[in-house]
């Protein structure tokens, strides 16, 4: 006998979802740009350290784990972590990704931001934290540059 379909179904997915799309975050830039241009959303890059930058791990406390952020972004975000560790080994190809975003966006420090249109153009770029929490952000992204 075999289990319930949606067993199997709920299974498949927990197999299949990679931990790299926890939270809404993935860290593949290209697939994030092909989602953006589907979905009609635009592309946060966040550049991190995410396991030693104290305002890094600020700006995400504060604002990206927040149910506020978190539906904001579900509706008009494709979310990337563009992660630099320093406890944590990332796979080769992510970080070889990661070190040619921060060439290619000029990325000097952490936390930066950076907001691209679906088809990959920079609307606009922050460096260091964004005070405010969710509502603070949304203000940041929607403020015309």
């Amino acid at each position: 006998m075999f289990p319930p379909r949606p067993l199997l179904l709920l299974l498949a997915a927990t197999f299949f979802i990679s931990p790299a799309f926890a939270n809404g975050w993935g860290d593949d830039y290209k697939a994030a740009l092909a989602t953006a241009a589907k979905e009609h959303k635009n592309v946060l890059l966040d550049f991190t350290g995410s396991d030693w930058c104290g305002w890094c791990i600020r700006l995400k406390k504060e604002t990206f784990d927040q149910p506020a952020f978190k539906e904001f972004a579900d509706k008009n975000l494709v979310l990337v972590e563009v992660d630099f560790p320093q406890a944590k080994t990332l796979p080769p190809e992510v970080k070889k990704q990661n070190d040619a975003l921060q060439e290619q966006y000029q990325v000097q420090g952490f936390p930066t931001l950076v907001l691209l249109d679906p088809a990959g153009k920079v609307i606009k770029q922050q460096s260091g934290y964004i005070p405010g929490g969710p509502k603070g952000f949304i203000s940041w992204v929607n403020a015309v540059p």
